[in-house]
C-alpha cells in the first residue's frame, strides 16, 4: 500500500478518504436507485403515464443546480483550500433533505421534487469535492488502484445501507404495512447511516491544498476569473476536454441506469418492492467486485483500455436487459451492469487526476462533475422522454439510452493520455 500512496499519507487517511464513498452511497442506491424512484412512480406519481418523466425531471432540476454551482465550488475550494469545509455543509445537505423525504407520501409531487432536488444536489457537489482530494493521496501510477479502493468499498457502504432498508421492508411487510408506510422510514435509515458513516473523513482527512489569495473580499470574482482562465487555455489540456466530452455521453448511460433500474425492474419486468431491492443488492456486491479488480487492472493495461472495455460491457449489458423476457435474463444483465458500473466510475475519476494540472485540480475535478451531472440530465431525460413518447415502453426507452455508450467508446478513441499528462503536467 506504501508504495502506492503520497509520502506524507497514512493508511489510515485513504481508509477515511474512502470511507466518504461508503457513507455517500447509500444515498445514491437507496434513494436514486432502488426504493425512491421507483416508490415516486408508483406511489407519488400513482403510476401516471408522465411519473418517469417527472422523475427524471426533479433530478434534471438538481443537476442543473449543480452544474451551475461546481465551477465556483471548484474554484472556490482550490482558491481557498477549502475542500473538506465545503465538503462538511454539502454532507449536512444531503443528510437533511434525505430525512425530510420521509414526509413524502401518495399524490405529493409539490413536495417530493424540490426535496429530491435539494438532497441530490448537496450529494452531488459533495461527490465533487472528495474527488479533488484524490491526487494528493495517490502516486501518479497508482491513481487507479486508489480510485477503484474508494469505489469498491463505496459499493460495499450501498450494501449495508440497502440491507439495513431490505431488513426493515421484509419486517414492515410482515406486519401488512405498504409501501406509503415503510418507504419514508428508509429514507431515515439512510440519513442516518449517510452521517454516521462519514464521521472518519472529517476526522483523519487532511486538507493539503495552501490558500492561493488573500483576497477576502473578491472571492465569488476572483473564483470566476480562475475559471474563465481556465476555459481560454482549455487548448493546452484538449485530452482532458476530449475525454470530459466523452464522459458526457458515455456517462448518460450509465446515469440513466444508476436513477431508473429500479423503475424498469418494476414496470417492465414486474419485479415486487422486495426483488428489486435484493437485485440491487446483490448487484452492488457485483460493483464492489469489479471496482476493486479494475482499479488494478486499469493501472496495468491503461485507462483508456478499461474504460472501453467496460463501455462494450455496458453495450451487451444494454441489449441484454431489452431482450429480457425472464427474470434469469434480466439478472445476468443486471450484474453486467454491476461490472461494468464500477470499473468505469473508478476508471473515468482516475483520468481526470491524471490529466488535471496539479493547481487546478479541484477546478478540474468541477469540471468534471460539470460533465457528469450534465450527462445525468442527458441520459435519464432521454430515458424519461422515450418512455413517455412511447406510452410506457421501457424497453424501447432503455435501447434508445444505450446509444450513448456507442457515442462514448467512439469518442474515446481520440484520447492520448500520454499528450495529455505531459500537458498536465506542464501546467502544474
Amino acid at each position: 500500500m506504501a508504495r502506492s500512496l503520497a509520502a506524507d499519507v497514512s493508511g489510515r487517511e485513504v481508509w477515511a478518504w474512502a470511507m466518504y464513498d461508503f457513507a455517500n452511497s447509500g444515498y445514491t442506491t437507496v434513494v436514486i436507485t432502488a426504493i425512491f424512484n421507483a416508490y415516486f412512480v408508483a406511489v407519488v406519481a400513482g403510476n401516471q403515464p408522465w411519473g418517469t418523466f417527472a422523475w427524471t425531471a426533479a433530478l434534471a432540476l438538481s443537476y442543473t443546480l449543480i452544474m451551475l454551482m461546481a465551477p465556483l465550488v471548484g474554484a472556490y475550494a482550490d482558491l481557498h483550500a477549502a475542500k473538506k469545509k465545503l465538503l462538511l455543509i454539502s454532507t449536512a445537505g444531503c443528510v437533511i433533505f434525505t430525512a425530510t423525504l420521509a414526509l413524502v407520501g401518495p399524490g405529493q409531487i409539490w413536495l417530493a421534487i424540490p426535496l429530491i432536488a435539494l438532497s441530490n444536489f448537496f450529494y452531488g457537489s459533495g461527490e465533487n469535492l472528495i474527488a479533488a482530494f484524490l491526487p494528493e493521496l495517490a502516486r501518479g501510477r497508482a491513481l487507479g488502484k486508489v480510485s477503484g479502493w474508494g469505489w469498491s468499498l463505496g459499493y460495499l457502504g450501498g450494501l449495508v445501507s440497502l440491507g439495513a432498508c431490505l431488513a426493515y421492508v421484509n419486517w414492515a411487510e410482515t406486519h401488512g404495512r405498504q409501501a406509503a408506510d415503510f418507504v419514508p422510514v428508509t429514507m431515515l435509515i439512510t440519513a442516518a447511516l449517510f452521517a454516521l458513516a462519514s464521521l472518519p473523513t472529517f476526522l483523519f482527512l487532511k486538507e493539503r491544498a495552501v490558500p492561493q489569495t488573500h483576497a477576502q473580499h473578491h472571492l465569488i470574482r476572483e473564483a470566476y476569473t480562475r475559471l474563465g482562465q481556465t476555459l481560454r487555455h482549455a487548448a493546452r489540456y484538449r485530452d482532458l476536454r476530449r475525454f470530459l466530452i466523452c464522459t458526457v455521453f458515455y456517462q448518460a448511460g450509465i446515469q440513466a441506469v444508476i436513477s431508473l433500474a429500479a423503475i424498469y425492474a418494476q414496470q417492465a419486468m414486474h419485479f415486487s418492492t422486495r426483488d428489486t431491492i435484493l437485485l440491487v443488492f446483490v448487484v452492488n456486491i457485483t460493483a464492489a467486485a469489479g471496482a476493486f479488480l479494475f482499479g488494478h487492472l486499469q493501472d496495468r493495461i491503461g485507462h483508456i483500455q478499461t474504460i472501453a472495455l467496460t463501455l462494450v460491457l455496458w453495450i451487451v449489458m444494454v441489449l441484454l436487459a431489452w431482450g429480457a423476457q425472464g427474470a434469469e435474463m434480466f439478472w445476468v444483465a443486471a450484474n453486467l451492469a454491476g461490472i461494468a458500473m464500477g470499473a468505469s466510475q473508478s476508471a473515468g475519476r482516475a483520468m481526470v487526476g491524471l490529466l488535471s494540472p496539479a493547481k487546478r485540480r479541484a477546478e478540474f475535478f468541477g469540471l468534471w462533475g460539470l460533465a457528469v451531472k450534465f450527462s445525468a440530465i442527458l441520459g435519464p431525460i432521454t430515458y424519461g422522454l422515450a418512455s413517455w413518447l412511447s406510452k410506457g415502453d421501457h424497453r424501447l426507452a432503455i435501447l434508445v439510452t444505450g446509444s450513448y455508450f456507442v457515442v462514448g467508446l467512439l469518442l474515446l478513441g481520440g484520447v492520448d493520455v500520454l499528450r495529455g499528462r505531459r500537458a498536465a503536467l506542464r501546467g502544474g
